[in-house]
């Protein structure tokens, strides 16, 4: 029975599957706790840490004499066309020197390469979070020397719009969609023709706040906090993308949590809780302009969408500009099985790192 390994790393959890023909046979999200993941200097000290618990996820269903590939999810690359990719040294060059900054993602293609080398079977990844399809227009900053970085939640945001598409009789390649990835980060893409052709950068500071992201912040207020604290990059990508959001507002992250709160008649946490929803809907009716009101469909996605009051409240702001689908949860993991399948099968050719 031929099985592909899928690994998809976040900041506080892995999740881990095991796919044969086209059936899920194995699966577990394995949650770190955030003493856990404290003791690590930084996203690549963790390798052997998340190693040991892949190695005992195979072992316990026997997964050994059967597995044929191995897929990771894409980390922080240099901007890079969809697609499935060969993990191969140019590539782990730029995520072990986290050229192009950190993320839990980076760790994906790190993991499968220790797997691909114990097992000898070849390593991928598929449309990684810096899949670049944006249109010159949409990379221009306001500052020359600076350009805006397509960083997104790209494996989920193609794989729900192609969901999307089908419930509604189109085609992904010939439809336009919005779509609002709502997790720790929050991604917003407006899907054009099988492109994504712009998209918020939630990792670097754009668009709505999340659960741990700043978003899109002003600037000056910003730069005096940087002087009067005497901050560094690292601090700054840290306070950014860690540290910010309804973690400083709130000292949370869970959603779950957040909304227990609110249950108990927290108002400070509804009102948190309403503006990120309120900073998303804004996300999403920027997008509308791109795509110059052309739109099929705005689809919302993400563990935040399990919230009913997220949901509704982002949906009532927008349901005006096109009908919204809400897919709670993400399909990461099995948009990262079919991506290594279509090499596999030879529908599709893998595409080398160092040579786009």
């Amino acid at each position: 029975m031929d099985s592909i390994l899928v690994i998809n790393p976040g900041s506080t959890s892995t999740k881990l599957a095991i796919f044969s023909n086209h059936e899920l046979i194995a699966e577990e999200t394995i949650r770190h706790s955030v003493d856990e993941i404290a003791q690590f200097e930084n996203v690549i000290s963790q390798t052997e840490f998340r190693t040991n618990l892949i190695s005992e996820f195979i072992k316990k269903h026997e997964a050994e004499q059967h597995l044929v590939a191995v897929v990771g999810r894409g980390g922080l690359l240099k901007p890079i066309p969809g697609g499935t990719y060969l993990v191969n040294e140019a590539l782990l060059s730029d995520l072990l020197a986290e050229k192009y900054n950190t993320h839990a993602s980076n760790l994906g293609a790190i993991l499968a390469n220790e797997f691909s080398k114990e097992y000898n079977i070849p390593a991928y990844i598929v449309d990684p979070v810096v899949v670049d399809e944006m249109e010159p227009i949409a990379k221009v900053s306001g500052l020359k020397g600076i350009d805006r970085r397509s960083v997104t939640h790209a494996l989920n945001q193609k794989a729900v719009a192609r969901v999307a598409a089908e419930e509604m009789g189109k085609e992904y390649n010939d439809s336009s969609f919005i779509v609002a990835h709502l997790g720790g980060g929050i991604s917003v893409g407006a899907h054009k023709n099988g492109k994504m052709i712009d998209a918020v950068n939630g990792l670097d500071g754009e668009g709505p706040f999340s659960p741990e992201r700043s978003g899109e912040l002003p600037l000056i207020e910003f730069a005096n906090l940087i002087i009067k604290e005497e901050l560094t990059l690292a601090d700054i990508k840290k306070l950014i993308a860690g540290n910010s959001g309804l973690k400083s507002y709130l000292g949370e992250t869970d959603l779950r949590e957040v909304e227990k709160r609110i249950n108990e008649g927290d108002t400070e946490a509804a009102f948190y809780e309403e503006a990120m929803s309120y900073q998303v809907a804004k996300s999403i009716a920027e997008m509308s302009v791109v795509l110059k009101g052309k739109i099929d469909g705005i689809v919302l996605t993400g563990g935040a969408i399990y919230s009913e009051s997220v949901r509704n409240q982002i949906i009532s702001r927008v349901e005006w500009i096109a009908p919204v689908k809400a897919f709670p949860g993400e399909m990461e993991m099995q948009a990262l099985y079919e991506g290594a399948w279509r090499v596999l099968s030879g529908k599709e050719e893998a595409k080398d790192y160092a040579l786009v």
